[in-house]
């Protein structure tokens, strides 16, 4: 039993581990590649496509080669799925656009808050006061670290809500189809990867279009640009991979939470790197978030705990259905011979 518990822990952080190290990395080769100073590929949208063309491509070889089992899951959810995930990108895309720095980093905290109201409105979660109280010290961490100017306008705040609510909803969406059809992370990952493919490959190149005024096709590709477009691909198929599997072990609050120790590194990163500017306050609110991510997984693991104790105790109790049920039984159905099996006249 302890054995199976270190394993377990293990697996947690080994998925953790995994969804930090791609998505820091995913950022950097990102930055590499997009930036004026980089290879100047300003296209996002059509990035992403790219990023899902791969993942699918892996998903097919797995499951061709019996590596994963598909397990059925029908199409309108998945599609259902993939327009929730499409939206997230696009809108996010369009936030960067239209709104400030500061205010674009504000509606990314706001998806924590946002996602514990939508699980709280579609699940009925409650969330105790140690959890509530972790919860505002990492935004107020993250936010005193990286929020700078704040402008609004209306367009952009319609397109960050649009971002915030289809994002939120993506990530609680994850953790139910994998509960709901007993689907594993990596299996489901294959089912969505494709849609969401074709979908982004087919509108990206429109959108990119309408957000920088180039058209992907007369971007001029160097050697250097094709590599860190494949090593770009080659970690979003691992990051893909651990936020399925986070979100299905642990929940879409806590994926929110301790993610946000990817903004700590990107910031940590960017100063060792890049020669990015690292200020008092950015290392007093990068001290901040990481005390809140602390306390959260304090608060998680107290949580559990008095659950575990409390199991016990409630099933020794009957719930009305199962009182109800028995009622029927003994009125309506035969007495049955509890050794032989046998109906009693």
């Amino acid at each position: 039993m302890e054995s199976e518990k270190k394993s377990l822990a293990v697996s947690d952080m080994g998925a953790w581990a995994m969804n930090v190290v791609s998505s820091v990395g995913i950022i950097m080769a990102n930055k590499q590649l997009m930036s004026s100073s980089g290879y100047a590929f300003s296209f996002a949208t059509t990035l992403t496509g790219f990023h899902f063309a791969v993942t699918a491509l892996v998903g097919l070889v797995s499951n061709a080669t019996g590596f994963s089992a598909s397990k059925h899951v029908p199409f309108w959810e998945l599609f259902w799925f993939s327009i929730v995930a499409n939206m997230s990108i696009t809108g996010m895309n369009f936030s960067l656009m239209l709104n400030s720095v500061g205010f674009y980093q504000i509606s990314k905290l706001s998806m924590i808050p946002v996602v514990c109201v939508m699980e709280w409105i579609l699940h009925s979660k409650q969330y105790s006061r140690e959890v509530k109280m972790a919860v505002v010290v990492v935004v107020l961490g993250v936010g005193v670290c990286t929020v700078t100017d704040v402008k609004v306008n209306v367009k952009g705040f319609v397109c960050a809500c649009v971002a915030v609510l289809s994002t939120s909803l993506q990530q609680i969406t994850i953790g139910s189809l994998q509960k709901k059809y007993s689907i594993g992370s990596f299996e489901l990952l294959s089912k969505t990867a494709p849609i969401q493919a074709a979908s982004l490959l087919i509108l990206g190149p429109f959108v990119d279009y309408f957000l920088s005024g180039k058209f992907v096709t007369n971007y001029k590709m160097s050697t250097g640009a094709i590599l860190f477009i494949l090593l770009s691909c080659s970690l979003a198929v691992f990051c893909n991979m651990s936020q399925y599997l986070c979100i299905g072990r642990f929940s879409a609050v806590s994926f929110q939470v301790l993610g946000h120790m990817k903004t700590v590194c990107v910031l940590t990163l960017g100063w060792l790197l890049f020669d990015s500017e690292l200020t008092f306050k950015n290392i007093m609110g990068m001290f901040l978030a990481v005390l809140g991510m602390v306390i959260y997984s304090w608060a998680v693991e107290s949580e559990k705990h008095s659950n575990n104790k409390t199991l016990p105790h409630t099933k020794n109790s009957l719930t009305e259905e199962e009182i109800r049920l028995l009622k029927e039984g003994v009125e309506t159905g035969p007495v049955k011979d509890v050794e032989l099996g046998e109906s009693k006249a």
